[in-house]
């Protein structure tokens, strides 16, 4: 996946007023950003850093609510099919826009119903193992599962999710023909890989960073194709003997319903460069596991595009279905 960082500050801009709003400054009350998912999430973390911003910078209060349910999409949908006026903002995530789409009818559109303003950065995946597994380095590691082909099994967070498919590409470049085995969840998928259940996985550094510093797993490469200052030490799978072209990480950013005047997107844009390059804010979002990239909303779609590209072929092949 093609990366490009665009980091800049902004001054602040003027209010802005457009025919839409019956020529009232934007924003001229508070705003809602509708979170998908249940407080805690990575996504809600991320979302609620950025509300405290542009509250600051709007001079309006950013409101969070949750809407979880449905793997994301019932606040995704909510967001959709808001009205577009700039006080409906979403808190977006690869699950619900990347994934969603390709595995199951979705109550949204994606490109039809949702603008893409900004993403917040990007969340490295590393391919885990316990301690104790036989392979020591992922070269070995790729060696023995081909050589015992059904012999090994990985776990994910459930099946169509964000781990079910960024290992199901992994397998599918490496030739790998492992077991799958799918929990309801991230937590007890993780729980699986350290009790054993399980002999790999892929996961965030936010989740499983601790665990590997603490020695009760063993990171055998990183997803995205240059290190991380995250995990240092950890080599990229693409340079580590693994599929060279394998280049994904988890993204977070905003989107916002389709319609919204460009002017206010705009605004909503510079804001959010401005934000993530603070030093303050910018070690916040690295302290939940994240890579500053604020990409912009040409950038944005341009990314997503290519992620639909990546993963429709290999999930028709697969026959992955959301259950």
């Amino acid at each position: 996946m093609h990366r490009r960082t665009m980091l800049g500050a902004a001054a602040t801009l003027p209010l802005l007023a457009t025919p839409s709003l019956a020529q009232a400054p934007w924003p001229a009350r508070s705003l809602r950003l509708v979170i998908p998912w249940p407080p805690g999430q990575s996504t809600d973390i991320q979302g609620r850093l950025m509300a405290a911003w542009l509250s600051e910078r709007l001079g309006q209060t950013v409101v969070p609510e949750n809407r979880p349910g449905a793997g994301g999409q019932i606040g995704t949908s909510a967001a959709a099919k808001a009205a577009p006026d700039g006080y409906t903002l979403l808190s977006a995530s690869i699950g619900p826009i990347t994934f969603s789409p390709l595995v199951q009818r979705t109550p949204y559109d994606v490109e039809r119903e949702l603008a893409p303003v900004a993403t917040f950065g990007l969340a490295p995946f590393m391919l885990l193992v316990k301690p104790d597994f036989p392979a020591q380095d992922l070269r070995s590691f790729l060696a023995l599962v081909r050589a015992n082909p059904g012999r090994f099994s990985h776990n994910s967070s459930g099946v169509g999710g964000a781990q079910h498919l960024l290992t199901a590409l992994f397998n599918a470049k490496a030739g790998l023909n492992a077991l799958h085995v799918p929990f309801q969840g991230s937590a007890p998928a993780l729980a699986a890989l350290l009790g054993g259940q399980v002999d790999y996985g892929i996961d965030t550094p936010a989740a499983a960073w601790r665990l590997v510093q603490e020695g009760q797993l063993r990171a055998l490469g990183l997803s995205t194709a240059k290190p991380s200052p995250l995990v240092p030490g950890v080599v990229p799978i693409a340079s580590a003997g693994g599929p060279p072209d394998y280049d994904i990480g988890g993204w977070n950013g905003m989107m916002v319903p389709a319609g919204t005047p460009p002017a206010i997107i705009a605004r909503l844009v510079a804001e959010i460069r401005a934000g993530l390059a603070t030093p303050a804010l910018r070690r916040q979002f690295e302290s939940v596991g994240v890579e500053v990239e604020p990409l912009g909303p040409e950038e944005f779609m341009t990314m997503l595009r290519g992620l639909w590209g990546s993963f429709g072929p290999l999930i028709q092949q697969l026959g992955i279905r959301a259950e």
